[in-house]
This record gives C-alpha cells, sequence and structure tokens, in this order.
C-alpha cells in the first residue's frame, strides 16, 4: 500500500478549510437573515439548544468509537473494527431518550409559544443523529483510505440539502423557523447516509472490472478512477454487507479487547472534553444567567470570534489527529519506533505549530482594530449600541491565540497517548471540567458574559501547560523539539507589532467616516505582515507548495 499520509492529511485539512468557510458563510447569512425577521430567541433555541443537543449526542456516542478505530487497523481485524464502531448506534438511541426527556423536562424553555416545535425540534435532532451514525462505518472507511474528495462532495452536499430545506420551508411561513431547522437537519443527514453506501456499492461493484483494465465511465475520466483505484490492493470489502455488524462465534472475537479498553479510555475522556467544549452552552441552559435573546446574541459574537478556529483550526487539528495515529504507534516509546516516521512527524508538529500560532496572533492584532467594523457591517448600528457584542468579540481574540497553540498540541497528545496514560488523562479532566463550570458561573454572574471567554482562557492555559509537559516528556529521550515551532520570527513580530498599531489609529481616524478605507489600510497591512511570515519561513512555503502543486515529496507508505 502507497497511500501518502501526509498528503492525504493536508489535502483533507485544505478541503475542510473551505468547506468550512462555504458552510460558515451560508450560516451567517441565513443567522443576519432570521435576527431581523424572526427574532433573536428563534436563534437561541436554534443554536444554543437544539446544536447543543445535537452536539451532546453525536460527541458522546462517535468520537469514542471513531477515536479508538482510527488508529487501530493493523491488529484488530477488519471484522473487529466494524462491529467496534457498530456500538455507536445502539449507544447514541440510548443517549437520545436520555437526553431528549432532559432537553424536554428538565431545561426551561421559557417561551410557550415555541413549545410544541421545541418538541418537534429536539426528537428531529435525535433522529438525525441516529441516522449519520449508521454511515459512521463508512465515513471511518473513507478515512482510513484516504477518500479525501469523497469526504468534500458530500459535505459540499450536505449544506446545499440543508440550506434549501430550512430556506423553502422559512420563506413560505416565517413562523415555522424551529419547523424548518428540524427538517433540514434530518432530510440533509438522511442524503449523507444514503450517498455512502451508493458510492461504497458502486466502488466494490466496479473494483474487480477496474481489476481487468475493462471499466469505463461516462462520467468519470479515466485519471480520477485511477485515483480512485490505485493502491487498493488492502481493499478487503466484496459486499455491503461487509459493512455490517457480525456475530464471530463469541465475544472476544467480535470485539477486540484492547479496541474495548481505547474506546472506553476516550469515552471516559469525551464527557470531560464536552463539558470542556461545550461548558458555556450548558450552563446558559442549565442556569437562568441569559435570556434566550442575549444567548443569542452571545452565539452570533462567539461564531463570528471563532471563525479562525472553526474555519481553520479544527479542519488541521482532525487532519493531523489521523496523521499522527498513523505515524507514530501509541504503545511504544519513540526511540523504538521507525525513526524516519519519528523524524517526518515532529517536523509536521512543529511546522503546524508555527503555523497556527501565527494565525492566532494575526487574529489578536487585527481583530482589536476590526471586531466593531464586523458587527457593524454584519448586524448594523443598533447591533453594537451597548457596547457588548464588541467587548465579547475582542476577548474572543485573545482566546484564538489559546485555542491554537491548545488545539494541535493536545491533538498530538491524544493521539500519541497509551491507554493507561488516557484513563490517568482523564481524572485531570475531570478536574478541568469542573474547575471551568464554576468559573463560567461565577465570573458570568460578575462580569456577565464576558465571564465564560475568561474562564474558557483559564481553562485551555491548564490544558495547554499539561500538553507541552506531556510532549516534552515524549521526546526527552530524542533529538526532536517540536515545540520549538511555538517560537515565531521576530521580523514577523515586529511586521504585526507596527501593523497593529497603524490599524488602531485607522480605526480612531477613519472608521466613522470612511470604513472602506480603515478596511483598505487593514488589507495593506496584512499583506506586509504574510509577505514578512513566508520570507522567515521560505523553506515551509516551498515545501508545502510542492506538495500541493509539483508533488515532489516522497511517498510514506503506511505499510
Amino acid at each position: 500500500m502507497g497511500r501518502n499520509l501526509l498528503m492525504s492529511s493536508l489535502e483533507n485539512a485544505s478541503f475542510n478549510i473551505l468547506l468550512q468557510i462555504l458552510f460558515r458563510c451560508i450560516t451567517f447569512i441565513i443567522n443576519a437573515w432570521v435576527i431581523r425577521n424572526v427574532g433573536y430567541e428563534v436563534i437561541g433555541i436554534m443554536n444554543v439548544r437544539l446544536l447543543l443537543l445535537e452536539s451532546t449526542i453525536l460527541f458522546l456516542s462517535r468520537e469514542p468509537f471513531h477515536r479508538a478505530c482510527i488508529g487501530q487497523r493493523d491488529e484488530p481485524s477488519w471484522k473487529q473494527i466494524i462491529n467496534q464502531i457498530w456500538l455507536s448506534v445502539p449507544l447514541s438511541c440510548v443517549l437520545s431518550l436520555v437526553f431528549v426527556y432532559i432537553w424536554l423536562y428538565m431545561l426551561p424553555l421559557g417561551h410557550p409559544e415555541h413549545a410544541i416545535q421545541y418538541e418537534f425540534g429536539c426528537w428531529s435532532v435525535a433522529l438525525s443523529c441516529i441516522l449519520e451514525l449508521c454511515s459512521a462505518n463508512m465515513a471511518l472507511v473513507a478515512q482510513l483510505f484516504c477518500f479525501v474528495k469523497l469526504k468534500v462532495i458530500l459535505d459540499t452536499l450536505h449544506i446545499f440539502v440543508r440550506t434549501i430545506l430550512f430556506l423553502s420551508i422559512i420563506l413560505y411561513d416565517r413562523s415555522l423557523a424551529l419547523v424548518a431547522f428540524s427538517v433540514a437537519q434530518v432530510g440533509s443527514i438522511g442524503v449523507i447516509v444514503l450517498a455512502y453506501y451508493c458510492f461504497f456499492y458502486w466502488y466494490i461493484k466496479c473494483k474487480p472490472l477496474f481489476a481487468k483494465g475493462a471499466l469505463k465511465s461516462r462520467y468519470l475520466p479515466n485519471s480520477v478512477l485511477e485515483k480512485l483505484y490505485s493502491n487498493m490492493d488492502d481493499f478487503n470489502f466484496t459486499s455491503l454487507k461487509d459493512f455490517l455488524p457480525k456475530y464471530l462465534g463469541s465475544l472476544n472475537a467480535t470485539f477486540n479487547k484492547k479496541l474495548n479498553t481505547l474506546t472506553l479510555s476516550f469515552a471516559k475522556q469525551g464527557v470531560v472534553k464536552q463539558l470542556l467544549t461545550e461548558g458555556e452552552k450548558y450552563v446558559m441552559s442549565i442556569s437562568p444567567v441569559m435570556s434566550f435573546s442575549e444567548q443569542a446574541t452571545y452565539d452570533v459574537v462567539n461564531n463570528l470570534g471563532s471563525l479562525a478556529a472553526r474555519f481553520v483550526f479544527r479542519p488541521i487539528e482532525d487532519s493531523s489527529y489521523f496523521y499522527f495515529t498513523q505515524m507514530v504507534n501509541r504503545d511504544l516509546p519513540l526511540y523504538k519506533q521507525d525513526q524516519n516516521k519519528i523524524q517526518e512527524s515532529c517536523i509536521v508538529l512543529s511546522q503546524i505549530c508555527k503555523t497556527v500560532s501565527s494565525i492566532g496572533l494575526i487574529v489578536l492584532v487585527f481583530g482589536l482594530s476590526y471586531s466593531q467594523t464586523l458587527l457593524v457591517l454584519y448586524g448594523g448600528e443598533a447591533f453594537v449600541a451597548s457596547g457588548l457584542p464588541v467587548q465579547l468579540l475582542r476577548s474572543h481574540c485573545f482566546a484564538i491565540v489559546l485555542m491554537a497553540v491548545n488545539g494541535i498540541t493536545e491533538c498530538y497528545t491524544f493521539a500519541t497517548m497509551t491507554s493507561t496514560q488516557l484513563n490517568s488523562y482523564n481524572y485531570l479532566m475531570v478536574f478541568f471540567s469542573i474547575s471551568f463550570l464554576l468559573l463560567s458561573y461565577g465570573l458570568t454572574y460578575i462580569l456577565g458574559p464576558v465571564g465564560f471567554i475568561i474562564s474558557n482562557c483559564i481553562n485551555m492555559i491548564a490544558r495547554i501547560l499539561h500538553s507541552i509537559h506531556f510532549i516534552n516528556n515524549k521526546c526527552k529521550d530524542t533529538d526532536y523539539r517540536p515545540l520549538n515551532g511555538l517560537y515565531v520570527g521576530k521580523i514577523f513580530l515586529c511586521t504585526l507589532f507596527v501593523a497593529g498599531c497603524i490599524c488602531k489609529i485607522s480605526e480612531n481616524k477613519f472608521f466613522r467616516h470612511s470604513v472602506i478605507t480603515h478596511i483598505a489600510i487593514g488589507a495593506v497591512c496584512l499583506m506586509f505582515v504574510l509577505l514578512s511570515w513566508a520570507y522567515e519561513n521560505k523553506a515551509l512555503v516551498i515545501k508545502t507548495y510542492r506538495k500541493f502543486v509539483g508533488g515532489k515529496e516522497e511517498k510514506i507508505s503506511t505499510d
């Protein structure tokens, strides 16, 4: 098998970034329209309450199995891996019943006019989660066999179907916003699940024909077919039945013991990580700290403040986790592994650290001067009149720097920890989560919505310190120091400082009189900042360019 894991991870990250941009742009446009035509309360219910239900069910039922299975393809058989990933479906059914009951009868709604639509929305979200997990097996296979463009096509289809369904209903009747959200949720997921099964049915059916040189297609050129079927000798699925769970004679044969242990470790960790990731939404939902209107305002600003994290950091983290799990054996010290793979993975970690840290600093510096501009363009002068949205967005800019560092360091940590280390870390995560929730509630009560961001920053600093300690210990018996990538260049920092001063002066002088002039000055400053970064990182820029265009790097086999 000669699939290039680094190239696949790079492609996956870049395509995911483009998809995130497309999806978020569509979401922001829809949210802006809903705010003006339907009301803040509906945005609060959809984006905070219902999406939190979806996130809770999916993360707790999918994440442990996916993370455990994605790095264990050599020892367990494919039948055991498929059996393991299918356990997420019955688990999601149980979790759906539990959490829908909580969402309907224990969390206050406060808007009786939305009660019927809200109940329909809760059950629809639960159904969409169960449907999505029915294709988790194929999503795993697609990722392990580097079907990067398949995911791109299906994610684009998901965005398209969801948007069309939502807009069709809400334009027909604006009072049915929650129904439109629910129907769009179930319909788009159903299309994706069907598409996964159709693709692999076609792929399996045509694979023998390609091997004989007899495969022809009206719609796909030979070059595409070549990429789909080349280096796929280890793709041993011969029927859609191979994607379904099978009893293999005994429980020990049906499920792999090591895989069970790893899944349980990730499950424990997942509960805590979900609290850390969505902690502010749980606090908002459980306690009367903020009304739905205030939650909607916070959510809009939070989404704008998290643009870099959603567009760039999350796709990079997902692709990097896959890459590190394939390159580094979590059960062996680094000095006992293939040194070519270890060297490459450390170089990649160092380069990613430098890249995301630089992006975080750019967002911080320019965000301080352009937060008000962005919010005025998005929601109008009335939206920023209170001053709170601007304060929230500027606070988010500080958090983004920490998100950048925490995301990639924690990604490497989780990808290379042993099962024992994961279990130990779970206890630390419990402490982090409890501290975070208490801080969130206390600081929000004292400082208002900004308290959520401050508590999140404190939590991320603690997690970053732990990840740095782990990575330094992991590499202590080697000559590799991947965390040196966190030190960005001096020329870049000086240029960034000067650009920040110029943009702040521009905001004070030009923003009220000419927004276009203010934006133009920022664009010029950003160009010089990017040029300074490229100058200091010429080797990385050239190498990345060659990876995508020249294809001159050596392929790294997973054999």
